[in-house]
């Protein structure tokens, strides 16, 4: 942390309201919620361990050990009652250690909101003699925003320096790289679109062909399954474009999910000639292994998913 950065924390105390009441009141809450502590590291752990990646920064108990430590010397500290500059300074350092791991900031903020639900729910049990709780939730949630606050920056401070460390055409050529992916991604979109309208006159010219007699009921039917497979292999691909144009990661197992619809479509056709039997045999493999391939995108890059 640079010496600005040090002459910052009266100013974002003074900026969340932060005052020496607020301070009092925490130093009082500090008993009851310093007894809540081994509550509180449980329910912590149980929290972070569902977001399913947790086991990539906490890999062995040493650390583990550690971490654990740190936290909980972070949630006394909450309540310690003297918010100065080392106070600020251990933030700040936190912040600096999460950017190196590379831990995103959503489960940063994820993990934040089970301390405030947690501290809130905890001070409302312990204090339901009192009335008014106002000024005590107040105080919590100041204490907790500034923590977030600091924590936070040093991922801004950090994008930043990338940013500034660039030439001004690397800043150039980022900002057309963007506005073109940008661009790619809706004719991307209206392509999906086009895909299922087509999926769709598949599936009209299949009914057709059952109806006119043109195929047999056996194979007509299996062909117009195959047909709705691939249309609702269209449509979920579509909606997991529109998640990615909201921000969200490109969703490469929707694609892979398509392809497996189409051959299995083919298979179904194949299956009910006796020629063609090599053919079956290729395809099966080959949804076998685009089978694989999307387990291990779901399963193990994106474990987090299996859990929606």
């Amino acid at each position: 942390m640079d010496i600005d950065t040090q002459k910052d924390f009266p100013a974002i105390k003074a900026d969340y309201r932060f005052t020496r009441a607020d301070e009092a009141l925490l130093l009082t809450m500090k008993p009851e919620l310093e007894s809540a502590a081994d509550e509180f590291m449980d329910g912590f752990y149980e929290f972070i361990w569902g977001f399913g990646k947790a086991g990539d920064f906490l890999k062995d108990e040493a650390v583990l050990k550690r971490h654990r430590g740190k936290v909980r010397q972070w949630y006394l500290d909450l309540f310690g009652g003297t918010y100065d500059i080392s106070y600020f300074m251990k933030l700040y350092k936190i912040g600096e250690i999460h950017v190196k791991l590379g831990l995103p900031t959503h489960y940063v903020n994820a993990a934040f909101n089970y301390v405030r639900v947690f501290t809130l729910g905890r001070v409302n049990k312990l204090s339901h003699k009192e009335t008014d709780l106002t000024d005590r939730f107040k105080a919590i949630e100041r204490i907790l925003d500034i923590n977030l606050d600091v924590l936070t920056s040093s991922y801004r401070e950090e994008e930043m320096s990338r940013y500034l460390s660039l030439s001004g055409i690397e800043k150039t050529l980022l900002g057309f790289l963007k506005k073109t992916s940008s661009y790619f991604n809706y004719l991307l979109a209206i392509a999906l679109v086009m895909v299922a309208f087509f999926a769709i006159g598949l599936f009209g010219y299949d009914v057709y062909l059952l109806f006119s007699g043109q195929t047999n009921i056996e194979k007509g039917i299996l062909t117009i399954l195959g047909s709705l497979l691939i249309l609702w292999a269209a449509i979920e691909l579509i909606h997991e474009e529109m998640k990615h144009l909201r921000g969200g990661k490109f969703a490469l197992e929707a694609f892979i999910a398509l392809a497996i619809a189409a051959l299995i479509r083919k298979i179904l056709i194949f299956s009910l000639s006796p020629a063609q039997t090599m053919d079956v045999v290729l395809y099966g493999a080959l949804v076998l292994c685009l089978a694989l391939a999307y387990w291990l995108i779901v399963h193990q890059i994106n474990p987090t998913k299996t859990r929606n």
